[in-house]
């Protein structure tokens, strides 16, 4: 009986696991000399972590029943004043805190647009993505910006250096955050508010739920993660180009629900979330492996992205008859 309930508890994250563990097995069939390397393992963990971390933002922001289609645009903004702070100053530490003020603060305003205003998230989320993006391109005259020197600092090998010379360092900062992440989901007060607010949100209130606080501060702590990332991904690059961030949008979406994160909210796993962001990775390494064009990956992520969140949906239907 213990047995047949942790499994039902842990369906849809043994589900999740289950797609992980098939794509992988078809990839080694098809190219075994591609996926039985270790290199295109390291390089899996020098790309995916940047996605997972914003996947793993958005899945409080879904499951409270919120959506942020601003942080692609967070990115560049937040990222252009990294570059701006380190070149003025020559100190990639005041880049970094004046990147994380910038995300959060762009978050806050998300948030006070929706909470305060009352506007619905996904809609004031698609003003200020063009807001966010049309600020960061405005600002640089549409130019890029090389940030080289960075590399020459303690502060690119402690967050995008190889550790043991082989693993890259974002790959750990990704895999500490996301354990943070999900003891705050799962093992935290707040945790438990996000679930109530995104279950039924008058619930929330009558008991005793801060709705309004709890709702502003996912938007900033999705704007202090999209900055973070953008940070990470101008130290590994070196660079910073006015179309930073674009690209994530779709990747990022599909993670969180093949991970099985409700898109109607109260419900969300960030394990699902982390597996279903290698999923998204790995897939079109895997096509090219086997050969097909990377013509295929759009409509590969569309099979998977239908057939996941199709198969969670019957479950969850099952359940509740």
């Amino acid at each position: 009986m213990m047995v047949r309930t942790a499994l039902a508890r842990f369906k849809i994250q043994l589900g999740v696991t289950a797609i992980l563990a098939a794509l992988l097995a078809l990839f080694i069939t098809l190219s075994p000399q591609t996926f039985l390397a270790g290199r295109i393992y390291i390089s899996f963990a020098s790309t995916i972590p940047f996605a997972t971390l914003l996947a793993v933002g958005l899945t409080f922001c879904i499951v409270a029943g919120e959506l942020d289609l601003s942080f692609p645009s967070v990115m560049a903004l937040s990222g252009l004043v990294f570059t701006w702070v380190f070149q003025a100053t020559g100190s990639p530490w005041a880049g970094l805190s004046a990147c994380l003020a910038t995300g959060v603060a762009a978050g806050l305003i998300n948030g006070l647009i929706v909470v305060g205003i009352g506007v619905p998230s996904i809609i004031a989320t698609i003003g200020t993505q063009f807001l966010w993006r049309g600020a960061a391109i405005v600002l640089a005259d549409g130019l890029a910006r090389n940030i080289v020197e960075v590399r020459e600092t303690a502060v690119h090998g402690l967050f995008v250096g190889r550790a043991w010379d082989v693993v890259p360092a974002h790959s750990l900062w990704c895999l500490g955050l996301c354990v943070v992440a999900w003891l705050l989901l799962n093992r935290h007060t707040f945790g438990d508010g996000l679930l109530f607010i995104g279950d039924d949100i008058r619930t929330a209130r009558m008991m005793g739920v801060p709705v309004d606080r709890v709702r502003i501060l996912l938007f900033a702590g999705m704007g202090g993660v999209s900055a973070f990332v953008s940070f990470l991904i101008c130290l590994e690059m070196a660079n910073w180009w006015p179309t930073q961030g674009e690209g994530y949008l779709l990747l990022v979406f599909a993670s969180v629900f093949i991970g099985g994160t409700s898109v109607f909210g109260g419900r969300g796993t960030v394990y699902g979330t982390v597996v279903g962001s290698i999923i998204i990775g790995i897939i079109e390494a895997g096509i090219i492996s086997a050969g097909l064009s990377g013509f295929w990956t759009r409509l590969i992520y569309g099979l998977i992205i239908v057939t996941a969140v199709s198969g969670y949906a019957v479950t969850l239907k099952t359940r509740r008859e």
